[in-house]
């Protein structure tokens, strides 16, 4: 048998284990990413590096736009905003009880031009919702009920539904947010400085810092890589244990089969005594007789019989640990015992 639990521990701690590499590597490529203080320096910064090789940046500021959106249920401007509606309502299952469910009717997302401003000059942001660590915030949460008309309500219960409502969600990114962004700074034909996604190299949109950040990232390779030591050592302890006990398993099945030679080489002598002892008085033939004995321990007188192949070759304390005919090796599905005269 396979030892599926050693061999699935071992797979999960590579995995662990690659996942802690990426989150080290990322760590690592945040620290060589050039930090800019101030945006007014990445116009100068942009003029004096090779434009070959792509420049990527940290930098932080606070969030602004010319044209911010106004949230319809929340009243705040904000530059990304996430809109869902949900549809909550009971169901009648097939046992005939209400459960609740819930059916999505509506997502969309509104993202206006936005930079970033910290005083001393702007940073036009694009592509901020395929970032890393991106997170918007619950602007509002409103759940409306569902009006109680009459013929609706018999529509949907004829259905098997009953509707309660729909809940609202509006996440947003408000102008006025710190944020820290580590992309790729690009001057575009009429002199606008962006930062973007790199074709190659990280791309966060965070409320963390930078120095926040490469410490997460960092905990998290230590922890992955704890994790996956520790299912590295659980797996191969399993596959150990696995092959320990087919080991003896082997090894008792090959005594067993040695046992079961040595007597069946003694019975013809057996036979010969019992022939013999046939021709003897009824005085002394009790005497003459052996007692047939457990092919197993060779010690006391075999009186089981093994369903459903039917051989009777063991004692009852021998054949409670026996899985298999010791003569024919078929499967043991019930142990008789027997009385003899």
């Amino acid at each position: 048998m396979v030892p599926w639990g050693g061999i699935t521990c071992c797979l999960s701690s590579a995995a662990l284990y690659l996942l802690g590499r990426s989150s080290g590597r990322d760590a690592d490529v945040l620290k060589s990413v050039s930090r800019v203080d101030q945006l007014k320096d990445l116009a100068q910064l942009l003029d004096t590096t090779c434009k070959v090789v792509p420049l990527v940046v940290t930098v932080s500021g606070r969030v602004g736009s010319e044209t911010p959106i106004n949230c319809e249920y929340s009243g705040l401007r904000g530059v990304i905003v996430e809109e869902t509606a949900e549809q909550h309502f009971l169901k009648h299952n097939d046992a005939g009880s209400w459960i609740q469910d819930s059916a999505m009717m509506l997502s969309m997302c509104k993202e206006v031009p936005w930079y970033l401003d910290d005083g001393t000059g702007r940073l036009f942001v694009v592509g901020a919702r395929n970032a890393t660590g991106l997170v918007l915030t619950v602007g509002s949460e409103v759940f409306e009920e569902s009006g109680r008309s009459l013929v609706r309500g018999t529509l949907d219960y004829l259905q098997g539904l009953k509707m309660l409502g729909v809940k609202r969600v509006e996440r947003v990114l408000p102008t006025g947010t710190a944020l820290t962004v580590v992309g790729e700074v690009i001057k575009d034909d009429v002199g606008t400085i962006r930062i973007q996604q790199p074709y190659k190299g990280p791309f966060y949109v965070s409320h963390k810092t930078i120095d926040q950040l490469i410490a997460n990232l960092g905990k998290w390779a230590r922890w992955y890589k704890y994790a996956s030591l520790g299912l590295t050592v659980f797996g191969f302890y399993l596959i150990a244990k696995h092959a320990f006990q087919y080991f003896m398993e082997r090894k008792r099945h090959s005594e067993l089969r040695k046992r079961v030679l040595d007597a069946a080489a003694k019975r013809p002598g057996r036979d010969n005594e019992d022939g013999n002892a046939e021709n003897a008085s009824d005085s002394t033939r009790k005497d003459c007789l052996m007692p047939d004995l457990c092919v197993i321990c060779l010690e006391q007188e075999y009186n089981s019989v093994f369903v459903p192949c039917g051989h009777m070759c063991c004692c009852t304390l021998c054949s409670l640990h026996l899985t298999n005919c010791p003569l024919c090796r078929r499967r043991i599905d019930q142990v008789v015992k027997t009385f003899r005269h």
